[in-house]
């Protein structure tokens, strides 16, 4: 982010490094459990048992009469993660609300990044998929997406000393990505679309907003309404995690003045935040990646048919170089028009490391290809094959980077801790470990 003194990607302030470590730890089990789901559903789809998973997944399950008779796979894609998108909202609005983000300066960055990192994947899909037919081009949007949790989860695995400022970089990057990904699917991916439904589910999320803007905390209130909120959505055409992203812009930050001012406390959105988080990474992440990442890949002949089709070619190649090109070119014009410079310890190379993290795209992109293709078509299973193979490319490739930038991130971490233990407080830059 811009600082006050010019700087990109400068340190940011003590409450937020504080609170940033606390979801990045979360957030990292979070793309662990992730991993193992993808791999438990791979490993599952592509063995003798592979009929059980299918069997597993196309379950349907759900009351009839109001239209909610769906397969756990549907009920993963759209149920769960609405909850993981209503706590991206939360997240999101509370950077820009009370966070650092509060400053246009800061803000400009991540904004500009998130939009880079999606305009320039989707272009490279559109130029790939010119001459393809049959529907390709709906698949446009599919590269575009961050997952912050998988991201995280590489972090991890290379145990990096990535400086605070850039972590909080990539994590207010992924959420951007995500409301930006909401937007795109309720504009493009919405089919038949229901006016009285629709205005429906709004007006039960005004309820909502209504409650928790007086400080209504009780889950026997506000759970039945969100519920509703979201069914009426997703009887309407527009695709039910909308609704999610919806109900957190209408819980407060802070605390009204009429409860005393800012100054008087903390508003719902963390309370919600706290307790619902948790349940986002732990649970509706990976649950849905076990049900959305069982692609049969029919080995290695069926892995090199799938590449060869140019919609799995144009989603591995945007999800590496547009992405790369995309957050890299937008985080150099923002330096080049505001004139701000990198701080004096990072390096461009730096830069390009976190923009191939940026194209570890995973649950928002398994999540457009079954909307743009239909869930368990052929095309749908090759868009899914091109994620995980630009995925682990991209995660690969931003290993390297990164590690080669190790040593240097060392240093930073060590002078962060020098000036942390000059000041006396505990050290929250720092890479949060697993015992944390």
């Amino acid at each position: 982010m811009t600082t006050t003194d010019g700087r990109l990607f400068g340190r940011g302030s003590w409450p937020e490094a504080q609170r940033i470590a606390a979801v990045l730890r979360k957030e990292t089990v979070g793309g662990v459990l992730l991993l193992v789901g993808t791999v438990v559903a791979l490993a599952w789809a592509n063995s003798p048992w592979s009929s059980a998973y299918a069997s597993l997944r196309d379950t349907t399950v759900g009351p009839s009469s109001v239209h909610l008779d769906l397969s756990l796979g549907t009920w993963a894609a759209d149920g769960l993660l609405a909850i993981f998108f209503f706590v991206a909202g939360l997240e999101l609005k509370r950077e820009f609300v009370a966070g650092d983000l509060r400053d246009p300066r800061r803000a400009a960055l991540p904004v500009a990044a998130a939009v880079g990192g999606m305009v320039v994947p989707g272009l490279i899909y559109v130029l790939v998929n010119l001459g393809s037919g049959d529907g390709a081009l709906r698949g446009w949007a599919i590269p575009t997406a961050t997952d912050i949790a998988f991201a995280l989860a590489v972090l991890a695995v290379i145990s990096t000393h990535l400086p605070s400022a850039l972590r909080t970089f990539l994590l207010t990057l992924a959420v951007v990505d995500d409301l930006l990904a909401i937007t795109i699917i309720a504009i493009f991916y919405t089919t038949a679309l229901s006016a009285a439904l629709l205005g429906l589910s709004l007006a039960t999320i005004a309820v909502f907003g209504l409650l928790v803007q007086k400080r209504v905390r009780s889950p026997w209130l506000l759970l039945p309404l969100a519920v509703v909120a979201w069914a009426l959505m997703h009887g309407s055409g527009v695709h039910a995690t909308v609704a999610g992203v919806l109900l957190a812009f209408t819980v407060p930050v802070v605390r009204s003045s009429a409860a005393g001012g800012p100054d008087a406390g903390p508003g719902l959105a963390e309370h919600f935040e706290h307790r619902l988080r948790p349940l986002s990474a732990g649970v509706a992440v990976p649950v849905f990646a076990f049900f959305a990442a069982g692609v049969t890949v029919g080995g290695l002949s069926g892995l090199g048919n799938s590449l060869v089709d140019p919609v799995a070619l144009g989603i591995g190649v945007a999800l590496v170089a547009g992405k790369t090109v995309g957050i890299t070119a937008a985080t150099w014009l923002v330096a080049r028009f505001t004139r701000a410079e990198l701080d004096e310890d990072l390096h461009w190379w730096d830069v390009v490391g976190l923009a191939l993290l940026g194209g570890i795209g995973f649950t928002v992109s398994l999540l457009i290809a079954e909307l743009a293709f239909g869930a368990g078509s052929v095309r749908d299973e090759h868009a899914k094959v091109g994620v995980l193979v630009g995925t682990v490319t991209a995660a690969m490739l931003a290993a390297v980077v990164l590690r080669l930038r190790n040593r240097i991130y060392r240093r930073i971490a060590a002078a962060e801790q020098a000036d942390a233990d000059r000041d006396g407080v505990p050290d929250v830059y720092q890479q949060p470990s697993a015992e944390s």
